[in-house]
Parts: structure tokens; sequence; C-alpha cells
């Protein structure tokens, strides 16, 4: 894949991506990813995916991620909703595409921004979330609401520290556990701009985003859901919700994926994926040239 570096700003930060151009008019798809990934990693993966796939990409870092400027290794939510709507600006404003096809696909935790994305700007034309993290407070406090606003407070009382993102052997980390390591811990990710650190703030951002809210707005976006079956990172009951309580077109697919991990980069599932998501996004996006699909459906 053939890629420009582009450059543009959110809220006065400069933020860098890699801009894909299938063609004149070509369907164009901005892309987020997961927890302090960059745009090297998972995002990357998928925008040459949908590129081969005939769309127009943009995969970018995210402010404080890779070598896009801001507050390093910070989640700010509102932030990087700001950042998308950005990246939706610059991709409607290219000559090369047309400013009502337009879609943002997000995979883990970016699906649940692209989401919340889709909910609130109406120049996004669908939106697919690949093995998402469609995160909900609601359901975090509603089991032990004590102990979730005592874990609230910790992040807040070491809001500035850092830890790392990922650590092997159960050590502490942001993700923890052996799986995050298998993929950001090893040469699956190798990122020239990835970073192992993070902000305790970013975990308070991450458990005080709702993404699952999003769902009754997305009357008029045609939402995709992907998940594998088994996934212990990106619980597959979240995606059941999010797809039950969207209010407007949308369709579920699920994939035999053993791990959460296996979205990222392992075939044949990447591929599947993929599939999904351009057969989808050409039927709503006005696109009559149909990509074969040979993602598993439930």
């Amino acid at each position: 894949m053939s890629a420009e570096r582009v450059t543009f700003t959110a809220d006065g930060l400069e933020l860098v991506g890699n801009l894909a151009v299938a063609g004149d008019a070509a369907p164009a798809v901005v892309l987020t990813g997961p927890f302090t990934g960059v745009k090297e990693q998972v995002v990357g993966t998928y925008a040459a995916q949908l590129h081969e796939r005939g769309f127009t990409t943009l995969a970018f870092d995210h402010r404080g991620f890779g070598e896009s400027s801001g507050r390093r290794a910070h989640e700010d939510s509102q932030g990087k909703l700001a950042d998308l709507r950005a990246a939706v600006s610059l991709l409607a404003g290219h000559p090369a595409v047309d400013p009502a096809r337009v879609a943002v696909a997000g995979i883990c935790l970016g699906g649940g921004y692209a989401v919340r994305a889709a909910a609130t700007d109406p120049r996004i034309g669908a939106v697919v979330g690949i093995a998402g993290a469609y995160n909900s407070p609601v359901r975090f406090s509603s089991g032990d609401p004590h102990s979730y606003r005592q874990a609230l407070k910790s992040f807040l009382d070491r809001y500035d520290d850092e830890l790392p993102a990922v650590a092997p052997g159960g050590a502490i980390a942001a993700m923890r556990g052996d799986e995050p390591f298998a993929y950001y811990g090893t040469q699956r990710s190798t990122a020239v701009h990835w970073e192992n650190r993070v902000t305790y703030g970013s975990l308070h951002a991450l458990m005080t985003f709702d993404a699952l809210g999003a769902a009754p707005l997305l009357s008029e976006t045609p939402l995709l859901v992907v998940h594998g079956r088994t996934d212990a990172y990106c619980a597959p009951e979240l995606a059941e919700a999010l797809y039950r309580d969207a209010t407007g077109p949308k369709e579920m697919r699920w994939l035999d994926a053993r791990q959460h991990i296996d979205l990222y980069d392992v075939q044949p599932y990447v591929g599947q994926a993929a599939d999904a998501a351009a057969t989808f996004l050409r039927r709503h996006l006005g696109d009559a040239t149909m990509v074969p699909d040979t993602a598993s459906n439930a």
C-alpha cells in the first residue's frame, strides 16, 4: 500500500497520519484503534486490508501517542473524539473523496470511540466496530459500586503517574495478562513510535468513558459489529448489548477467534473482518461494487 504522510490539527494539536487514496470518489474510512496503539500497528493492518478492497483510508496517531503531539501516554477520551472529528474533516475535504461517503472503523478500544463519534457526527455515513470495547460505566459499577468508586479514586490519586502498558508474568500493567503482552511485548507489534507506558489518569478515562450509551443515538447511522465468540478483554456480551440497543440499520458478525488479539493480526480472522467491513460499507455508502464476503456469520 502506498500511503502519504499527512498532518492535521485538532484543538491546536498536530496529528500525524498515513493517507492511502484508492481513487476518485472511492469510499473512505477513518480508522481508530486499541488503547496505546499507534498507526503502524493494528490500524495500519486494517488500513492496508481495506485499501486492498478499494477504500481510501486514514490511519493516524491520536493525541499523546505515536508521532502526534499532546500530553504523552495519556488517554484523553474527549480529545480522541475531537481527533476523530478532525480526521473526518480531513477526508471529507480531500479532492478525491466524496464527503457523503466517509465512514469510521474502530478496533478494540477504537470500536467504542468509533460508535461514540458516529453518534454525534452526522457526517459519518456508517460505523464498524471490530473486537470493540463498548465500555459502560453503568455496567462497570453495577456489581460493586463501592469497589468501582475506590478504583476511580486510586486512579485520580496517581493521575499523572505512569505504569507500563503491558508486562510479562502477571506484573502490574494497564493491560495486565499474557495476552496483551503477546502482542505489544513482542515483535508482532514492533513500531518505532510506540511506548510501553501510560498514565493512571488514562485508566480513569477508560473506566468512565461511555460507549455503550451511544447505541440508541445511531438511528440514522448503519452499524456493523464484528466480534470474536471468545474474547477475554472486550466482552462479547457488551458487543451483543451494543447491537441490541442500536436503533438504526445494523448487522452482527461473529468470528470463531480464540483470543481478542486474533483480530489484531491473525489470519483468517483479520481478512474475514475486513471482508465483512468492506461489504457492509460499500452497501451503505452507496457503492454498487461488492467485495466477496468470506467471514463467518452467526
